[in-house]
């Protein structure tokens, strides 16, 4: 029998540690140096426990953006139009977004078909 190659995405798929791609290494990192922050913070006051429950929690949230996508499902309407993408990458848009200043003006579909309806009666 002969064999045949799948192609597939591997678009960033270089791992170390089994579990870390580069760029989720890279947000751990990140997460680890903002929860090393709150530790010193901590340890200054002798809450040294706390701090590395935060320390942790911040490496997790790091490794979480840099890995998990966003769900595709239509419960929220934001997954509905970034289902399927990655985190890291939805975040920096909104951020982007956000620092552009830019507004959204949403109409809902009865407010546009009554306005048209108005101006064929006229």
């Amino acid at each position: 029998m002969g064999r045949y190659e799948l192609p597939r995405n591997v678009k960033g798929e270089g791992r170390i540690l089994f579990i870390f791609s580069t760029k989720a290494l890279i947000y751990t990192a990140i997460g680890g140096v903002i929860g090393i922050i709150f530790y010193q913070i901590f340890k200054a006051i002798n809450l040294n426990f706390v701090g590395l429950v935060i320390l942790g929690i911040c490496a997790v949230l790091g490794f979480g953006i840099g890995t998990l996508k966003v769900p595709d499902t239509t419960a929220f309407e934001i997954t509905k139009k970034t289902g399927g993408e990655n985190m890291d990458d939805v975040i920096k848009r909104a951020i982007k977004f956000k620092m552009q200043k830019k507004k959204i003006y949403v109409y809902e579909k009865d407010e546009i078909t009554n306005e048209t309806e108005e101006k064929k009666d006229e």
